[in-house]
């Protein structure tokens, strides 16, 4: 009887052990380390209200294109407005957007839809602004950067065609930043080589 007094004792006190040592387990925190910076894999009550971005790998299609794009503008975030009032995924100006009878930047804001369709048809609007400049410049080299359609096209999302024109005339003379220091030099490099095709050059795109 003692034997199995022994036996049944250390079986439970087994069993005991074993559940602490599972339950300590499951909540310790899982670190990583990345770049430098120790990260938690538990998020705060902050990060956790963060809206996620999810960024398709899509290579270098037309949505590889635009994801890429709004990522660099708005995190890919709809609804948001930065310090100088520029709205949305694509961070559109008031301004851009009344030439599409846009005029209530609320409904805009909250209308993703809206949104794609306004930066599908900026896009044919640009590219037929352009239609000169890119037949004349794709495949050239300007300051130690190949031009292509889809960085004329972002650069002109970010500086109006205009002062794309301007840069691409001059040989890249003349250069244009925005107010962040974004440059069209670096928009045409960050966004080179995309397939803009699927874009057709409009003088009056419809949304």
């Amino acid at each position: 009887m003692k034997k199995v007094k022994v036996i049944l004792s250390l079986a439970i006190l087994g069993i005991l052990i074993s559940g602490f040592s599972k339950s300590k387990t499951s909540t310790e925190i899982d670190y990583q380390f990345i770049e430098g910076k120790t990260l938690s894999t538990v998020l705060t009550e902050e990060e956790s209200n963060f809206e996620e971005v999810n960024i398709p790998f899509v290579g270098k299609t037309f949505t590889g294109f635009k994801e890429a794009l709004a990522f660099k503008e708005s995190q890919g975030k709809y609804f948001v407005v930065n310090s100088l009032g520029y709205l949305g995924k694509y961070q559109f100006g008031k301004t851009t957007l009344e030439r599409f009878r846009i005029y209530n930047t609320n409904h805009f804001l909250y209308n993703p839809q809206l949104q794609e369709d306004a930066f599908i048809a900026l896009c044919s609007l640009n590219k037929w602004i352009l239609r000169k400049d890119i037949k004349r410049s794709v495949g050239k080299v300007i300051n130690g950067i190949e031009i292509t359609e889809s960085g004329i096209l972002a650069a002109a999302h970010l500086a109006g065609a205009g002062n794309v024109k301007k840069f691409l005339r001059s040989n890249g003379k003349r250069c244009f930043k925005d107010a962040f220091g974004s440059s069209i030099q670096h928009y045409l490099v960050q966004f080179s080589g995309f397939d803009t095709s699927f874009i057709e050059a409009s003088r009056k795109p419809v949304l």
